[in-house]
């Protein structure tokens, strides 16, 4: 019966241990095609996202460019002499600006989103500080262009943002 017993042991024991192996090599193949699966998937994600929030970064960068006090100036002659009427059409054609591009946020960094936010807040307070000191828009106007030919505008720190997020997705 002994006997019996350990020829039946000999039997099952190859079997259970060809069984565990197997189990081990299954799972660890399985495991191996679900990560394979996931990369190809994110990758795949990546693909199809990266033109979008290039777009978003184009169209940032562009917002910049447009609210650059010097371009905005040139680009935006006074409707009269008026200080006060000059400094809300500047502010009006930044806000509609800011407007038409406030969604791009989802796409980006926090920390560029928050330098171009800042940027167009920092060119909004410029004008209106030198708006307080000016006598007519040709003034105002003149100032603001004195200044920023002798400091650099707060809409270049934004787009250098810009552009280091853009090196970092490329």
């Amino acid at each position: 019966m002994e006997d019996k017993f350990i020829e039946s042991v000999a039997y099952i024991l190859p079997a259970v241990v060809t069984g565990f192996v197997a189990y081990y090599m299954f799972n660890g193949f399985i495991a191996n095609r679900i990560s394979e699966k996931k990369l190809e998937l994110l990758a795949q994600q990546k693909k199809e996202s990266l033109p979008i929030k290039l777009q978003a970064y184009e169209r940032l960068m562009l917002f910049c460019d447009r609210i650059n006090p010097v371009k905005m100036l040139m680009r935006i002659p006074p409707i009269s002499t008026n200080t006060e009427d000059y400094l809300q059409l500047l502010i009006a054609n930044i806000e509609q600006e800011f407007d038409h591009n406030l969604v791009q946020q989802i796409y980006v960094q926090n920390e560029t989103w928050t330098a171009v936010y800042a940027a167009k807040n920092a060119v909004i307070n410029k004008y209106k500080q030198v708006a307080d000191q000016a006598k007519s828009a040709n003034e105002l106007r003149e100032i603001i262009l004195t200044d920023y030919s002798t400091t650099t505008p707060p809409t270049e720190t934004a787009i250098e943002f810009i552009k280091k997020e853009v090196k970092i997705l490329l």
